[in-house]
């Protein structure tokens, strides 16, 4: 499966994990693991920015209407899919990235990996939370459940590399 209908399958799965499975967790102190950013970050190097605004709000909006957030999801996959193309700038290695290679840690390397989903996830929660509290009395509960669960997510989107996304085999 290539292409099209790969992404497709992917999104799709992505959005129903994060509707039955991690939207349903409870690991209190504000914890709320969320997988589908990975699915936009593991989107095509050569996707074009419109495309990739467009993937993310369905995507977000799938999320939205498993989850009941109201638009929550789609802006904070709209904000994530707006930075990537710059933040893949920023740690674009000093040839470029092969568009043949998918964005994972098996072929870009931990390091790699774990900065730009990082600063993704983080990013992408603080905007989550602010928007979800949506008070700046708030401040301590957004500051916790942002960085409790940016760990959390982080550590999630590891395992969900090593178990899912096998290094290529050398030929």
């Amino acid at each position: 499966m290539t292409g099209l209908p790969k992404q497709i399958g992917r999104m799709l799965l992505f959005i129903i994990a994060q509707g039955l499975i991690f939207g349903q967790l409870e690991f209190g102190w504000g914890i709320h693991p969320m997988v589908y950013p990975l699915f936009i970050l593991m989107l095509p190097f050569d996707t074009r920015p419109v495309v990739l605004m467009v993937v993310a709000f369905f995507t977000g909006l799938g999320v939205d209407f498993f989850m009941n957030t109201f638009g929550l999801h789609a802006s904070a996959a709209l904000l994530i899919a707006y930075i990537r193309p710059e933040l893949f700038r920023l740690f674009s290695p000093r040839d470029g990235y092969d568009s043949l290679k998918e964005p994972s840690m098996s072929e870009w390397g931990v390091k790699w990996f774990i900065q730009v989903a990082g600063i993704t996830i983080v990013i992408h929660h603080v905007w989550f939370f602010l928007l979800e509290y949506f008070k700046w009395s708030a401040w301590t509960e957004i500051l916790q459940s942002s960085i409790l669960s940016s760990i959390v997510t982080l550590v999630i989107f590891i395992v969900i590399q090593v178990l899912f996304f096998k290094k290529p085999k050398k030929v």
